[in-house]
């Protein structure tokens, strides 16, 4: 940052000065001393430029300087008798209140544009020694050197008091919060109360405070001389920043986080009489006070000084101001001025910020900044010609730094260590490379190929981008230097050479490419910053007190190493330093084009200098972005990072050079004839252009040519040469004004001509499609091939913006199909895009881009659909297996006469088996329908779940899973054969076929129906219903072929026996005694439980009931249930068995599933949804 002093007001009657306050929200100074003076001044400044292109006036007077603002008012409030000493402003509510020496304290209100009394108030025992707001402007805090405490409402009621007994009160700062109010005591110590006035600790040294006072030499005896606390009104700079500063009396300043903070900041600032005061973002600590410097002639003297410090305790600046003692200082609202009250006066300083700011790629502003809620720093890549916007988020960015077509980041990497990252981005912030150092660059520079970063002790160089004949790894080089008590102050980097910079003001000149050192320079000065013209001759100079140098570099020596020095007197190798030194100076800027001129701000003005020559100065305050063609350009960085997201073109200004201001005169003013004349005594490439551009308008093309071959344009040469064959001067004023970009101009002349075509055609060459639909339809001579080509170009204007609505209706009007396809995809409109297909003739490509489109997103249908009206079959096929559409591969396959499809079927499951997925080649068989292959499979998984031992649904669920199969497999062989062949007819000629196991045909569900009925026993005996258990148990005897006969004559005989069925039960043990599987041990087992039971029971069983056989009746028979089907003994019939029950169904009327076709009682099946076989499917394991 830089700071300079811009005005001064001088107090009448030589008064002496006691306090000075800027009111933040208003700009209203309120400044106080002796003999009760207190006067309300108010600045009013000039408005800023807001014209692109500035310039000088033309009658020669000096412009109105920023710095130099004029009162708006200068009232003389009267009330106080004493001197006033303290001065405080409510923000919130805008009032002043001010106390004087006698204790006497008085606010005042505004009215009607003039200052008033509003509250008087005199506690006529002490003096009031200091007073402060709270953030929100509600309560007031007032102390006295007696130690009282009142504080206080904004309408004037006390909140509540306090007599603080031998304590001399003389500093009071609230908490940020406004929780909390921490007092400062002329003995050093400092009273932490809360807002109710509850004591909480008292602050005195490490040993007995939360708050240790570091510096402090001796807490007992030491005064406190002032303290601030930043309320963080408008947000901090970093999380946690520190914002509590005490200063004391040895000179000494500590700065805080917060009042628990156990490592806070210690600054020794050399000076006495200290007084601190943030500014309004707690970014800068502004501290004055007075301090020894010794003359030129060795004498020693007071001088007051303000220094100022970040929040982080790094030195920025110092500025010294004519005066005995400064007594009072204060920051306006945006923290580019402080108001000093001095002696009799008050001095207004301007600070210059540091921004984090860079401008490159010829149009782009790169600037950081803070938002109040947001850690992290924004940076808005803008271009200043588009006005197009890039914001990237960046943690804890510390330097940025551009040249060419790229701009440098420095961020720190984490919150501990010195770990950096340095990260290289175009200009809408894309990274493009990145590196990690481990130290903390103090200033960063970057070349089209090399970044370079350095701290106090160490530079690092790293080849970012390599030359476009040489190939390899990126390079970096690391500069390590001793430590030592002469640190890096700066570096400037060019394509060619590196200098750096150490704070003695000895210089190091490096090559780039080879990194060695060529010569060495030692100049008297301490350097704050450094930068090199374009060709690296010259460079600019400017030390920590603003003086601005240039030095004039020796010559390069092959060798490298010359060894070679220069003084402010001597001149070695061609060295020197020329004859120009500017003060004030806080930013320079070399000409891009010209090695000899460049550009400077000095306080708020800008000086060119050509030839070592300052040109008229030019009022601006802006930063200087670039110097090219004899005009600077500027921006107003103050008032963009007001609003710095959203930057306008109104921040940019652009400043003429001399010599450009003095040829648009004359061409102004007088013939173009001298303008020529001007220019050739004062050649340059952008003068020749503005001669050339001058003479085109006015049709001079002897002079344009002229100019053109001056300034080597042959693109110039050439429009010239175009339109001197023109014999219509109007047609030549169109081509004039199309070369210059003034297409509506050149169409007026177009249309008055009546040239409609002309017109038509210009737009059509400048791509305005809008406005050439336009022209077409005002009855043009534009064709439909015309119009048509219009309409598709307004649809690709929309297409490459990414709008596709809006580009499909402009396609349709183009007919383009093969733009709407695209459109249509884009936005998944997939029916419209169906539509395309029946609309396109069958040899059309489009049919083959649609297809894949629809591929894609697994649209199978559709792609056939595509694919077979473009008569690619192979491709229909190929997505039906791409897309796991068997079915319909094989349709397509027996539709089309497509060899191959059962290989490639065959081949993908011989796969899928070989993996181990059956399941997988299950589901790929059934979307083949190849179902005797999927049954086939369930049959073996139920096989080997049976012979597993799993669990007995999931089994029966595989049998079934089988049984639906070859259901499904006859009801698709039926289909083939016609509607009217029988399902016996269908299964003989798959019999002839060898395509079907028999025993899948005979009883496809045998086994389901073995599980179901083992399951069903199991429920019913577990359920108490023993009888319906038994019965179904009986039923298994005929499925010992699927269920182990153990398992069934095991369960009948548990069955039987639980419901006195002892025959039953004695024939089910001998079932058991004969089976040849059961081992030895087993059978004497079943032996002897055998023998146990029936020597208490006798082996017989219930008497048998008559049942009327519903196909022979009236004749009537006997059920017995044994193990044989329960059938008729008259007419040999046998009776099916309930599914729901395991019961013989003897009614003639009963219900039959359609899917499986067996059979139930209607009583029984009346509460279920779905027969009892198959609904196993719909449970879970």
């Amino acid at each position: 940052m830089f700071v300079f002093l811009s005005k001064k007001i001088a107090i009448p009657n030589g008064i002496k000065l006691r306090t000075v306050a800027w009111d933040n929200d208003q700009g209203w100074i309120a400044c106080g001393g002796e003999d009760g003076l207190l006067k309300v001044l108010k600045l009013e400044n000039p408005p800023p430029p807001t014209s692109p292109v500035a310039t000088v006036q033309a009658d020669g007077k000096k412009p109105p300087d920023p710095g130099s603002s004029n009162l708006s008012m200068n009232q003389t409030l009267e009330g106080h008798t004493g001197a006033v000493i303290v001065s405080k402003w409510n923000e919130q509510h805008r009032k002043l209140t001010t106390s004087d020496q006698y204790g006497l304290i008085i606010v005042w209100i505004l009215y009607k544009g003039m200052w008033y009394e509003e509250m008087i108030n005199n506690r006529n025992k002490s003096v009031v020694a200091d007073m402060e707001w709270s953030k929100d402007g509600q309560r007031i805090c007032i102390i006295y050197e007696d130690g009282a405490v009142i504080v206080g409402s904004v309408d004037g009621n006390r909140i509540w008091g306090k007599e603080l007994k031998q304590t001399n009160l003389s500093h009071v700062q609230w908490s940020p919060e406004g929780k909390n109010i921490l007092f400062g005591l002329a003995s050093g110590e400092l009273h932490y109360y809360d807002a109710t006035g509850t004591f909480l600790v008292i602050y005195v040294s490490f040993s007995t405070s939360k708050l240790p006072v570091y510096c402090s030499d001796n807490a007992a005896t030491l005064k406190i001389s002032a303290m601030d606390w930043y309320n963080g009104s408008n947000g901090y700079v970093e999380p946690r920043a520190p914002c509590l500063a005490i200063a004391f009396e040895n000179g000494k300043i500590q700065i805080m986080r917060d009042d628990k903070d156990q490592a806070p900041l210690v600054l020794d600032t050399n000076m006495r009489f200290l007084n601190v005061k943030w500014n309004n973002y707690g970014s800068v600590l502004a501290v004055s006070g007075i301090q020894f410097a010794r003359s030129s002639q060795g004498e020693e003297k007071e001088v007051s000084v303000v220094q100022f410090y970040d929040p982080f305790g790094q030195y920025l600046r110092s500025l010294k101001v004519p005066g005995k003692k400064i007594t009072s200082l204060s920051w306006e609202h945006g923290g580019l001025r402080i108001a000093l009250a001095v002696d009799s006066f008050i001095y207004f300083a301007n600070i210059r910020p540091d921004y984090k700011w860079c401008f490159f790629a010829n149009d782009v502003l790169a600037y950081g900044y803070q938002k109040y809620d947001q850690p992290e720093t924004t940076i808005c890549y803008w271009n200043t010609r588009t006005n197009e916007r890039h914001h990237k988020l960046v943690s804890k960015l510390s330097l940025i730094a551009a040249h060419g077509d790229y701009c440098l980041l420095v961020s720190k990497a984490d919150d501990t260590g010195d770990n950096y990252i340095l990260t290289v981005a175009n200009s809408i912030g894309t990274a493009i490379e990145t590196r990690q150092v481990h130290f903390a660059p103090k200033t960063a520079k970057i070349t089209k190929t090399h970044v370079v970063v350095a701290s106090a002790d160490t530079v690092f160089c790293w080849q970012f981008r390599m030359p476009p004949k040489k190939s390899g790894a990126l390079e970096a080089e690391l500069l390590g230097f001793r430590t030592t008590s002469d640190p890096i102050s700066c570096i400037a980097a060019s394509d060619s050479i590196l200098m750096i910079s150490r704070q003695s003001g000895s210089f190091l000149q490096i090559a780039m490419q080879s990194i060695t050192l060529e010569t060495k320079y030692t100049i008297p000065i301490r350097p704050q910053f450094i930068s090199l013209n374009c060709n690296s001759t010259r460079m600019a100079l400017l030390d920590v007190a603003g003086v601005l140098k240039v030095l004039e570099l020796g010559k390069r020596n092959a060798g490298g190493n010359t060894g070679s020095y220069i003084t402010a007197s001597s001149v070695v190798e061609g060295g020197k330093l020329l004859e120009i030194e500017r003060k004030d100076v806080w930013d320079i800027e070399w000409a891009h084009d010209n090695p000899e001129s460049f550009a400077i701000m000095e306080k708020t003005r800008m000086f060119i200098f050509e030839n070592n020559v300052a040109e008229e100065p030019v009022t601006c305050s802006g930063y200087i972005c670039s110097f090219d063609n004899l005009q600077v350009k500027t921006v107003i960085l103050d008032e963009l990072f007001k609003v710095p997201e959203t930057p306008s073109k109104d921040h940019i200004l652009t400043l003429d050079a001399r010599s450009l201001r003095d040829a648009k005169a004359v061409l102004t003013n007088v013939s173009l004839q001298d303008a020529l004349n001007y220019v050739e005594e004062n050649p340059h490439p952008r003068l020749w252009k503005l001669i050339s551009d001058s003479a085109l308008e006015r049709l001079e093309l002897g002079i344009a040519q002229k100019a053109f071959v001056r300034s080597s344009d042959y693109k110039g040469l050439q429009f010239i040469k175009k339109i001197e064959k023109y014999d219509d001067k109007a047609k030549q004023k169109a081509e004039v004004a199309t070369y210059f970009g003034h297409i509506e101009t050149a169409e007026k002349i177009y249309l008055e001509m009546d040239r409609k075509d002309l017109a038509i055609e210009l737009r059509t060459q400048m791509g305005d499609w809008f406005r050439v639909v336009q022209l077409i339809k005002s009855g043009g001579s534009g064709d439909d091939v015309m119009l048509e080509n219009a309409w598709n170009s307004i649809g690709d204007y929309y297409y490459e913006r990414q709008k596709w609505p809006q580009a499909i209706t402009y396609y349709l009007q183009g007919r383009n199909t093969e733009k709407l396809i695209e459109c249509h995809y884009m936005v998944e409109d997939y029916p419209s895009l169906e539509k395309i297909i029946y609309t396109l003739a069958e040899t059309s490509p489009l049919l083959v881009n649609i297809a894949d489109k629809f591929v894609t997103v697994g649209l199978c249908d559709q792609a056939v659909a595509a694919f077979i009206k473009a008569g690619d079959v192979k491709s229909a096929i190929d997505t039906c297996i791409q897309l796991n559409k068997w079915n319909t591969a094989v349709e397509l396959a027996e539709t089309h006469r497509f060899q191959g499809i059962e290989a490639l079927l065959a081949k993908y499951a011989a796969q899928l088996l070989e993996q181990g997925k059956r399941i997988t080649a299950i589901e790929l068989y059934r979307k083949a329908n190849y179902c005797q292959k999927s049954a086939r499979l369930l049959y073996d998984l139920a096989e080997e779940a049976s012979k597993e031992g799993k669990n007995p649904l999931k089994i029966k669920k595989f049998y079934v899973l089988a049984a639906l199969e070859v259901e499904r497999y006859h009801q698709l062989t039926k289909a083939k054969k016609g509607g009217d062949t029988s399902a016996l007819e269908g299964l003989l000629a798959e019999d002839l076929k060898g395509s079907m196991e028999t025993k899948f045909l005979d009883n496809v569900w045998r086994g389901a129906e073995a599980y179901h009925f083992y399951i069903l026993a199991q429920r019913q005996f577990y359920s108490g219903s023993v009888n319906s258990a038994m019965r179904s148990a009986i039923h298994l005897k005929n499925y010992d072929d699927i269920i182990e006969p153990k398992v069934i004559f095991s369960l009948l005989a548990l069955c039987a026996f639980h419901n006195n069925y002892f025959g039953v039960c004695s024939g089910a043990f001998i079932k058991l005694e004969a089976l040849d599987k059961v081992s030895d041990e087993d059978r004497t087992n079943i032996e002897n439980l055998a023998l146990s039971l029936f020597t208490k029971y006798t082996p017989s069983n219930p008497p048998a009931f008559e049942v009327s056989c519903s196909n022979c009746e009236p004749i009537f028979i006997f059920v017995i249930y044994y193990f044989s089907d329960v059938h008729c003994d008259g007419c040999n019939f046998t009776f099916p068995i309930c599914i729901a029950s395991g019961r013989p169904i003897y009614e003639s009327i009963h219900f039959m599933c359609q899917t499986c076709k067996h059979r139930a009682i209607e009583s029984e099946i009346a509460g279920l949804n779905c027969c009892p076989l198959v609904s196993c499917l719909d449970m879970t394991d």
